[in-house]
């Protein structure tokens, strides 16, 4: 028997033994948000695998033309879930998009472009498996507003322990109002979220997730990190999507809310997605060796590849306007393009935690959880793949704080991308190394620049910005 089919009949064995009710089939969209549509159990059933389920493509952000919108789902059965925010019984799966006239993955479908990297990865014999080990940090906010008109615009925030209420009224207030970049990471009451993380890992647990370790970030007003075990490159995208809808649920249970904006509050530090890397062959890891920081020579070209490519990678880890808002000096934030054992002002970090040949890895700082892990997973790869195979050599490291140096020290260390246009520009300048294996198809990286450029880029520039009242309205 194979292994889908055994799936299959361990899927439809649990839905009658939990008496489900419902199926939802969860997909991701172009730029990187689960979307999802529920089909009632007896519409469900083994020929569902093969058949799967249409769709109106033309709805999706940055898919389909209306003249040839029908698309199909078809769910993966080494992905399901029981659902445990949804009131009747519910089983989730993730799903493919596909073509109906051809019966193929759909070009743009993000996971259908991770799974291609991880196909190439095999092809060019270099390794078989890709580990990857995200950190996604978030805020958990207790009050959010913002609205945008013609003459106004405007958004407000706030958190029972920011530091900026600590002089609210609260009859009484209670004080332990985390201190501006000291939120790393005192004990309660100063931890106001210890129960919430609590209650997100057991969750994240029920629903299949390995966690190693969770706590509040650095940030003041509720920022925090909850700590998944690696995975290959697709089931780690497929993880971290349910660990931000189980994060996100399980806040909306207790009246909060959460955030991946990599920037949601000024003076504070943002939240950022420190990806981990590495690559094993016949389960053995690659990365290990005697170089710098215990690192072999095909680490080294791997870092060598993200270094030459960060600005038009970027455009994938860190694909939204206010990434960039966290790419800046001073909030412990990767703005340098350098590498590093331990040193966490380096764009590349070298864990030295354990020595073991196993946990050697890469540490890339750069992205953010706004990404659209598919395609930030698989550009992550692919600039690597091209460092080892053109064995990009990532010159030496610095084993200093950035931060301290002069600029005279700093003027021949390369920065990160201003602004998300800038790395838009790189990557209409440099993506062959992501068309490689056809992986990223020129289609997808121009509907991508132009997607970005047409609905983020240019209608945030349009708009007048608060502060620049503040600035200019006297001029």
């Amino acid at each position: 028997m194979s292994d889908k089919k055994s799936q299959i009949e361990s899927i439809l064995s649990f839905a009658k033994e939990k008496n489900i009710e419902f199926v939802d089939l969860k997909f991701m969209d172009f730029p990187g948000q689960w979307q999802h549509v529920t089909i009632p159990m007896p519409e469900f059933d083994e020929g569902s695998f093969e058949n799967g389920f249409g769709f109106d493509g033309s709805s999706l952000r940055g898919w389909k033309r209306i003249n040839e919108s029908d698309m199909l789902i078809i769910p993966d059965p080494s992905t399901m879930f029981f659902d445990p925010f949804i009131k009747a019984p519910t089983m989730s799966l993730i799903c493919d998009v596909y073509e109906p006239a051809t019966r193929e993955k759909y070009s743009r479908c993000p996971r259908h472009i991770a799974t291609k990297a991880n196909e190439f990865l095999k092809s060019t014999g270099l390794a078989d498996t890709a580990f990857y080990g995200p950190e996604a940090e978030f805020f958990v906010f207790d009050d959010v507003r913002f609205e945008v008109g013609s003459n106004f615009s405007y958004f407000e925030v706030d958190s029972n322990e920011g530091r900026w209420n600590s002089g609210r009224a609260e009859n009484p207030n209670l004080g332990y109002k985390t201190r501006y970049k000291e939120g790393y990471f005192p004990v309660p009451p100063t931890d106001k979220l210890m129960d919430l993380r609590n209650e997100m890992v057991q969750n994240l647990i029920n629903c299949g997730i390995e966690v190693e370790a969770q706590h509040h970030e650095v940030a003041s007003g509720g920022q925090c990190e909850i700590d998944m075990k690696f995975k290959p490159l697709l089931k780690a995208a497929d993880q971290l999507l349910l660990f931000k809808y189980v994060v996100k649920n399980t806040a909306n249970a207790n009246n909060k809310t959460v955030t991946y904006m990599p920037k949601p509050i000024y003076g504070d530090n943002g939240s950022g997605m420190h990806v981990h890397v590495s690559l094993w062959k016949g389960g053995n890891p690659l990365f290990a060796g005697n170089g710098y920081a215990g690192l072999s020579e095909m680490a080294l070209y791997f870092i060598g590849g993200l270094l030459k490519h960060a600005p038009s990678l970027l455009a994938f880890t860190n694909p939204t306007t206010n990434s960039y808002k966290r790419l800046v000096p001073g909030y412990e934030a990767p703005v340098n393009l350098a590498y590093s054992q331990r040193n966490r002002s380096a764009s590349i970090r070298i864990p030295m935690y354990n020595m073991s040949p196993k946990a050697k890895r890469v540490e890339f700082r750069c992205p953010d959880p706004s990404a659209n892990p598919y395609l930030g997973f698989a550009a992550i790869l692919m600039a690597g793949i091209d460092g080892i195979m053109n064995r990009i050599d990532p010159g030496d490291p610095l084993d200093k704080d950035i931060y301290d140096m002069s600029p005279e020290e700093l003027k021949d260390v390369p920065s990160t991308p201003p602004s998300l246009e800038a790395a838009l520009q790189a990557l209409a300048e440099d993506h062959d190394y992501l068309t490689r294996g056809d992986v990223f198809t020129k289609d997808v990286i121009e509907t991508w620049i132009n997607y970005k450029m047409d609905k983020e880029v240019k209608p945030m520039a349009l708009r007048p910005h608060p502060y620049e009242y503040d600035m200019y309205y006297d001029c």
